[in-house]
Formats: C-alpha cells, sequence, structure tokens
C-alpha cells in the first residue's frame, strides 16, 4: 500500500541513516483500517483458504518530485530507482493500493501502466481516473458524486442561502466542479459571490489561501462552500485557524485531518459547519480492533510508541517490548482526544478497507480459475499480476457492513450522503453529528431530510445565519435588477395599481382581475363590491321621493284643472291637450323609477325608450298647445287657410307623427345596438358598477337631439306670439319652460361625459326630473296660483272687462 504520510530519510554526519517522522493522523487511519482488513481477510476461511496475505507499506513524499520513488522501489526491490530491473527474492505485490490525492495515484498509475500492474485507488472518485484509454491498470473503490452537486444546492435552498462563496482546487476537479456546481445553482437561482481556485502548486499555494481568506473576509457571504480532497486543501483550512474566521457557515465535501491543525483560540473557525459524507454502515469489530492496538501486539509501530510515549508517559524498548515508565493498566487509543485520534472510520479508511476485500476476491477468483483450468496441479506454476486484471474489472461484491463495492466505473451508482455537523465548542469536543441526509434515488421532494434543531452553527449565530446579496422583497413589493450585478442582487420595487405580489421574492407582480383589486398592502386581491343606485342609498332614496313627489304634486295640478274644467283659464288653452300634457308629467317623473335598483336588459332597454316617447308626447304637446295658440288669433284675419286648418283640427296630428317620428328612432336603435348591463370596474376603487350601458351612443344623442329641436320649435312658436293678447295666452310661460328644458339638457351632456358610474344615472334622472319640473312649473304653477288664490280673476265677466280695458286704451292711444 502507497499512502501520502510522511516519513523523511535523512543520512547524518556519522553516515547512518536516521528516521523523523512527521506524523499525519489521516493516514495512520488508513494504515488501520489496512491491517484490520488483511487480519480479518486472513481469519476467513471461505476467501483465500490455506492461503495468507502478506503486505508492504510505502510512504510517498509530499512533494510530486519524489512521488514515484516508493512505487520503483515495490517494483525492483532495491533501495535505489533503477528502473526495468527486479532484485526480489520472492514475489511481487498482487496489486497496489494507492491514495488519497488523485494527482497521487495518476503519477503512479502512469509507470504501472508499462508493467500492466493493477492498481486500486482509495481516494475520492476521479472522472480522469476513469478513462480506461490513459489508466488502463487502474480502478477506483470510491462511489461517484454526480449528484452531489444537488445536494448542496438543495441544502442552500433549505436554509434560503441565495449568496454563498465558492473556493475551489485550480485542476480539471475544480473546472468540472465549477460547471456542475454553477449550472444547477443558476437553474434554482442560487447566487455565487465570489470564485477562488487555489492553485495546487506548493510554490503559490500558501500566498493564494492568505489572499483567499482576506477576500472571504471582506465577502458578504456568510455561507462558502470548500470543495475538494483533504490533502490539498489543508493549507486553507490551516488558515481558517489561524485568521479566527468564525462568522462563517462552511458547507465542505470532505472531512478535513484535526493532526494538521495547532489551535491558539478558544473558538474554532470550522465550529458548525456542514459536511457532505458518503453514507457507508459501520464496519463490525474495527473499533475493538482499534481498542486493542498496543505497542506490545505491533512493535514495528512506530505511530503506537509515539502515542505511548507522549500521552501516556509510556516507553517501549525495541528489543523486549518491556515496559518502562509510570504506565496505568488498560491503556487504549480510545483513551486519546478527538483532537489527536478519531475512532470513527473516515471515508478514505472506508475505502482502503473495501480496496483490500477487492484485491482478496480477484484473487481467490483467480485462485478457483488456476484450479479449475490445471485440476491436477499440472500445467501453470507460477502468476503474473496482471492476470489479476480480468477479475478486477468485473468485481462486483457485497461487504462486511452490507453495502455493495464495484470496481466498475461504468456501474457505479449514484451515492448517498450524510450530512454531518461538525461541533467543536468548547475546544477539543471534536464531534461530528448526523444532522441529515441526501438521496438521490428518493423522489424529488424526499431527496434532501434535515434536523434542523439538531444544528449548531457557527461561532455568532444562534439561528440560521441569512446569507443573500440583498433583502427579501416583501408581498406588494417585486424585485428589480441591478444593473451589472448578479440576478440575487435587486432592489424591491412597490407593484402597480392593481397589481400585488402575494409571497416574497416576486420577479413580477401579477395582476388582479377585473372582479377583484388590491388590498393596501398590494398582498392579495379582494372581490370587488358590486354597486348600482339601489333605493336603498341616500342619493337612490332622495331621487326616488323626488321623482314620487313631484309625480304626486302633477296628479294634484291635473285634479285643480279637472275640478275646474269650467273655468274660463283652464278653457282658454285646450283642456284636451292641457290634461295629455299633466298625464304625461306624470309618467315623466315616474321615469326615473327605472333608473334606480339593479339593472336588468328589460329596464335598461325601457330606460331609454320610455324616456324618449313620454318627452316626445309631452313636448309635442306644447308644441301643439303653441301652434293652437298662434292659429287662434291667426283665425281673426281673413285667410281661407287658416280657417281650414282650424276646422279640420289639424294641429292635433302633431302629437302622433312626433311621436311616430320618435318611435321610428327608437326601433332603429334597439335593433341595431340595443341597451344592455354593463359593469364598470375601473371608476370606484373597489367596486363594480352595474350600469345601463347605452349601446349606440349616436341613437342616444340622436333622440336628446330630436327633442331639442322640438324644445327650440315650441320656443320659437311661444316667442312669435309674445306679443299678441295675454288674456288667453300662455306662450310666455311655455317660451319660458323651452328654456328651461333646453338649457337643462345642454348642460346635462357635459356633465355627463364627465361622469362615470352611478353619479352619471344620478346625473340623467336628475335632468328628467329638473326639465318635467320645468315644464310644470312654468306651464301650470301660475295657473294654479289664479285658480286657487285669484279666483275673481278665473270669472267671465273679469276676462271681458279686461280685455274691454285693453281695447279702450289702445283706442286712445
Amino acid at each position: 500500500m502507497v499512502s501520502r504520510y510522511s516519513r523523511v530519510r535523512t543520512i547524518d554526519l556519522a553516515g547512518e541513516i536516521s528516521t523523523s517522522i512527521h506524523y499525519r493522523l489521516g493516514s495512520y487511519q488508513y494504515f488501520l483500517a489496512f491491517i484490520f482488513a488483511m487480519e480479518e481477510i486472513n481469519r476467513n476461511t471461505h476467501i483465500l483458504p490455506n492461503t495468507s496475505l502478506g503486505f508492504e507499506l510505502y510512504n510517498v513524499n509530499s512533494n510530486q518530485w519524489d512521488t514515484l520513488e516508493a512505487p520503483i522501489m515495490c517494483l525492483t526491490g532495491m533501495g535505489i530507482m533503477i528502473p526495468n530491473y527486479t532484485c526480489r527474492k520472492q514475489k511481487k505485490a498482487a496489486a497496489l493500493l494507492t491514495g488519497a490525492s488523485w494527482a497521487t495515484s495518476a503519477y503512479i498509475a502512469r509507470l504501472l501502466n508499462l508493467y500492466k500492474y493493477p492498481q486500486v485507488s482509495f481516494g475520492p472518485f476521479d472522472t480522469i481516473l476513469s478513462d480506461r484509454g490513459q489508466y488502463t491498470s487502474l480502478y477506483q473503490t470510491a462511489p461517484k458524486d454526480t449528484s452531489l452537486s444537488r445536494g448542496i444546492v438543495l441544502l442552500l435552498l433549505h436554509f434560503s442561502w441565495t449568496w454563498v462563496g465558492l473556493v475551489l482546487l485550480d485542476d480539471h476537479n475544480g473546472v468540472e466542479i465549477l460547471s456542475d456546481l454553477g449550472g444547477e445553482m443558476n437553474r434554482n437561482q442560487v447566487c455565487i459571490a465570489f470564485v477562488e481556485m487555489i492553485p495546487d502548486s506548493i510554490h503559490s499555494f500558501y500566498l493564494s489561501s492568505i489572499m483567499t481568506m482576506q477576500k472571504i473576509m471582506k465577502s458578504t457571504a456568510n455561507v462558502v462552500i470548500i470543495y475538494g480532497d483533504t490533502e490539498s486543501l489543508s493549507g486553507i483550512f490551516r488558515h481558517m485557524v489561524d485568521f479566527l474566521m468564525i462568522w462563517k457557515v462552511w458547507v465542505m465535501k470532505s472531512q478535513r485531518d484535526p493532526s494538521i491543525f495547532s489551535y491558539y483560540f478558544l473558538f474554532d473557525s470550522l465550529h458548525g459547519s456542514l459536511i457532505f459524507a458518503h453514507h457507508h454502515a459501520e464496519i463490525p469489530e474495527i473499533r475493538k480492533f482499534i481498542q486493542t492496538n498496543n505497542p506490545a501486539k505491533y512493535p514495528a509501530d512506530h505511530y503506537l510508541e509515539y502515542f505511548w510515549d507522549r500521552h501516556f508517559n509510556c516507553y517501549f524498548s525495541g528489543t523486549d517490548c518491556k515496559t518502562f515508565g509510570n504506565c496505568k493498566p488498560n491503556i487504549s487509543l480510545e483513551m486519546l482526544s478527538r483532537d489527536i485520534l478519531d475512532m470513527d472510520m473516515t471515508e478514505e479508511s472506508y475505502n482502503v478497507y473495501n480496496s483490500v476485500y477487492a484485491v482478496a476476491h480477484s484473487l481467490h477468483e483467480l485462485t478457483i480459475n488456476q484450479i479449475q483450468n490445471y485440476p491436477y496441479g499440472k500445467g501453470k506454476a507460477n502468476t503474473y499480476p496482471w492476470e489479476l486484471h480480468h477479475f478486477l474489472k468485473n468485481m462486483h461484491f457485497k461487504n462486511s457492513a452490507g453495502n455493495i463495492v464495484d470496481l466498475d466505473s461504468q456501474r457505479k451508482l449514484d451515492a448517498e450522503y450524510d450530512i454531518l455537523n461538525f461541533w467543536n465548542f468548547p475546544q477539543g469536543l471534536k464531534q461530528k453529528m448526523k444532522v441529515g441526509t441526501f438521496s438521490p434515488k428518493a423522489p424529488h421532494d424526499q431527496q434532501l431530510f434535515l434536523s434542523d434543531h439538531m444544528i449548531q452553527w457557527a461561532t455568532g449565530f444562534r439561528e440560521p445565519p441569512s446569507s443573500v446579496c440583498s433583502e427579501s422583497c416583501l408581498p406588494g413589493l417585486r424585485k428589480s435588477a441591478q444593473e451589472g450585478r448578479p440576478a440575487c442582487c435587486y432592489d424591491c420595487t412597490q407593484c402597480l395599481d392593481n397589481e400585488i405580489s402575494n409571497v416574497t421574492d416576486m420577479d413580477h407582480c401579477v395582476r388582479c382581475p377585473e372582479s377583484h383589486y388590491a388590498n393596501t398592502q398590494q398582498s392579495r386581491c379582494l372581490q370587488k363590491t358590486v354597486r348600482f343606485l339601489a333605493y336603498e342609498d341616500p342619493l337612490g332614496m332622495a331621487l326616488t321621493l323626488l321623482a314620487l313627489g313631484f309625480s304626486a304634486l302633477t296628479l294634484v295640478v291635473l285634479g285643480v284643472f279637472v275640478k275646474h274644467h269650467h273655468t274660463p283659464i283652464v278653457k282658454a288653452n285646450n283642456r284636451s291637450l292641457t290634461y295629455i300634457l299633466l298625464i304625461t308629467l306624470t309618467f315623466c317623473f315616474l321615469c326615473p323609477l327605472l333608473f334606480i335598483g339593479h339593472p336588468n336588459t328589460v329596464t335598461c332597454i325601457l330606460q331609454q325608450s320610455t324616456f324618449a316617447v313620454l318627452f316626445t308626447v309631452a313636448l309635442s304637446t306644447v308644441l301643439t298647445k303653441t301652434i293652437t295658440v298662434v292659429l287662434a288669433f291667426k283665425i281673426t284675419v281673413p285667410g281661407r287657410m287658416v280657417r281650414w286648418i282650424m276646422t279640420s283640427r289639424a294641429p292635433n296630428f302633431i302629437i302622433p307623427i312626433c311621436t311616430l317620428i320618435q318611435l321610428v328612432l327608437c326601433g332603429m336603435w334597439l335593433s341595431t345596438s340595443p341597451p344592455f348591463v354593463d359593469s364598470d370596474a375601473h371608476t370606484e376603487h373597489g367596486h363594480i358598477i352595474i350600469i345601463c350601458n347605452k349601446g349606440c351612443n349616436i341613437a342616444f344623442h340622436s333622440v336628446l337631439g330630436y327633442l331639442c329641436s322640438m324644445a327650440l320649435g315650441s320656443y320659437t312658436m311661444a316667442y312669435m306670439s309674445r306679443n299678441l293678447p295675454d288674456t288667453f295666452n300662455e306662450a310666455k310661460f311655455i317660451a319660458f319652460s323651452m328654456l328651461v328644458f333646453f338649457s337643462v339638457w345642454v348642460t346635462f351632456l357635459p356633465v355627463y361625459h364627465s361622469t362615470k358610474g352611478e353619479t352619471s344615472v344620478a346625473m340623467e334622472i336628475f335632468s328628467i326630473i329638473s326639465s318635467s319640473a320645468g315644464l310644470l312649473g312654468c306651464i301650470f304653477v301660475p295657473k294654479c296660483y289664479i285658480v286657487l288664490f285669484r279666483s275673481h280673476r278665473n270669472v267671465l265677466n273679469y276676462v271681458r272687462k279686461k280685455a274691454h280695458s285693453r281695447e279702450k286704451l289702445n283706442y286712445t292711444a
């Protein structure tokens, strides 16, 4: 087995070889797993029975220049590097186990490929090492990390971390991870605050690490992802401790070796870190194996000598293994703190264990194959390492923990992960607590499981920290991108009128439907209240009372005229026309009741047609009265035409003719574009006004124009008769009433078009009542005054005397 921990060989002045050990406890854990697997296999009667496995251990120096020293020594069996030459008396090793850095395995693989020498890497899975065209003799035990990027992003989304830093190695792995993780982040709207690529060069490594630490400290991101193997990122971890960066949450893929740190502070920068570790069941008996390790059992283990001497104040001699010093009974490695040695099996140790078993199973199948081909011991006597390739590439077995191990990179499944929370407060606790899992094979919404209450956060945080570029936009606001910055950096902008955002961080506001409106906070849509001019409303009630009052008053006037129908003032202007006008005005006053209440199709049609026809009858009656007055005085002038008109009662046809014309106009209106029920959702905030739409505005204005033309005609006729005797002449009153009517409706048009909803309906009702009241007041109030309060003027003698006085005055003049 070749592992990357350093035993530096030096030569002193006397020429003797001395050894100084640089203790890397992570590598020692690999060694313990390796020895345990070897002893377990040798005790197992089902694997390589009657055969004991042996091993050789080689150390690889940390610098790249001496990486090939150990494998050449393994191949040649000599202490000096002479390629293509062997001085071995015994057989070569069946395979070489290498790790934990991918670079170490890659350098050695190029050499072993020349000899087709089997090599099994126990380091993290690497896509380059799985290239069978380039590394034909190399196999990897570790599972793939294809889905790890998604697991990390799901963790970020779980805590709403959308602004994170990224620290990677500046090699092919870093580029590949940046592509996968960056793409997954973009798809889930997570932004990268900074990317630091640590060079894989010893000359620039430490300077780059310091610069990276300074950039991390200045960044506003509270979460930093560190992705890479422990060996290559040891400098980063060391500087994290030295800089005392306790206000950051670290999300890591690997577990660092605690032996590379020296702690000077009470707080640990890595306390509260979240670690993604491959899930694997515990290997039975390995903890007991480590507990029973001691220098007496393994006298060649220099680590054990170091532990017993330094930490237990015991010393074992190198010759007789007798104990010297004050040693306590039952001393074991379990008594060491986690700062010194972690009893839990790491991922790499687990891969070492599986690698040893993979080689053992391959040797077992090779042996069975030889026995089957040469059953009587005849034929091939020696085996060569390259013969093991056929069995290694197809190796697939279940280990003692019940997990499947497959060396074929094409058949490897995505790994499942345990999410560990690193506890190290107070200093020296060094506890890794499992707080969750990530399973890529689970349903999409069940892949990540976390127990938030179990997580201890980095020093300075009592609850999950926030790591965002911009604070969340609350409901009622939307995100507005900041020019030149990532999508996670934005300003919060108020939604437009009648638009809402009902969740945080919405990119676009949503417009409420026509039947709803946005509340004051613009966080939800509320149902609009349906409104119309109802009888229960104060305005509707006032207009109703006003209409009923005037209609009752008109009936009273009609009753007065009917009661005094024999008086001269009632007879003077055609009683039948007077009755028609009063009855029509009564209905004109009742017409506004069609405009009040919930509109429907029938009422919408009746509103305009009834209004048009009733006012046409009223105005045509007034026109008939004015023409009758003019003709009555013209009859005293000789003329056959005037006499014929009066005797034939031609003025009485004015009413049906004018009404017929209005009926034709209304018929054309209703047949082309009749009024209909409409809703106005924009005039009043929070309300839908139910109104009657006029349908064709041209037809509506044509009806009003026709009425106004009739009023103008009546006014003209009344103006022509202004100088006639006033004893029986009501022309002045008619002229004034037409002025009132004309003024009301001319004023109505601009006001009607400038108002909306209920106000426009109320305006039309008020115009109908006002114009009707103008006709009633101007024409009939003076007559009622004479009939009721000046009855002496409503007798024939008074009328004759007044007429005689006017004639005498004219004669004198």
